[in-house]
């Protein structure tokens, strides 16, 4: 009877981070969009907050270019593995996942502002997306969880190519946010991994 409300009480609470995972990233992706509705009504205003390398003013740009995009096409091409990969990583808590974004933001738009050519501006989710690509496809293994390592296969298989994205094959990308948002995606999993239980732990 005992386990029987312990596993009832499991599966509410997944349902409950489920719930919350799913409404925290539609929350997200509906801010972009808006944000870039503001952007095109304005004449492009907000492209002013994308960041410019090696300029110290641009430092404070880091976080607010990660949610600014360029075009409509520019932020459609992100929404979705931003909804899929986001959602995944927030199942695990939401206190987290905003621990994990941050250090991929930070990591990322830091790399952009050091090595990104001079004269350009970068801004974009894509960062964001190669750094919980990252930190996924990483997290089983360094957690030894078998299931997370699990999942991190399946994205691998599904999301691999994106790897590509962080090769200079093209001078319109940000390659540079890709690399060092996959990196900061990597380091996460390793800053957060989760403690190891002790041998008498039970689990359900």
């Amino acid at each position: 009877m005992d386990q029987g409300v312990t596993m009832t009480g499991t599966r509410t609470g997944a349902t409950a981070r489920a719930v919350t995972a799913g409404a925290v990233m539609l929350g997200w992706i509906a801010l972009l969009w808006v944000l870039e509705g503001v952007d095109t009504a304005t004449g492009h205003s907000l492209d002013t907050y994308g960041i410019s390398p090696r300029e110290p003013a641009e430092l404070a740009d880091i976080v607010p270019s990660a949610f600014l995009h360029s075009g409509w096409e520019h932020v459609a091409s992100n929404s979705v593995p931003l909804l899929v990969l986001g959602f995944i990583a927030a199942l695990a808590g939401i206190r987290r996942f905003a621990a994990v974004v941050l250090v991929v933001i930070v990591t990322g738009g830091l790399g952009v502002w050091l090595t990104a050519p001079p004269n350009t501006v970068t801004l974009g989710a894509s960062g964001v997306v190669f750094g919980l690509f990252g930190y996924l496809l990483v997290r089983g293994f360094v957690d030894r969880r078998p299931l997370d390592i699990v999942v991190g296969l399946i994205i691998a298989a599904v999301y691999g190519s994106l790897l590509w994205g962080v090769l200079p094959t093209d001078s319109g990308i940000s390659w540079q946010g890709h690399l060092f948002g996959l990196m900061g995606g990597v380091a996460a999993a390793f800053a957060f991994r989760r403690p190891r239980r002790s041998a008498g732990a039970v689990t359900v």
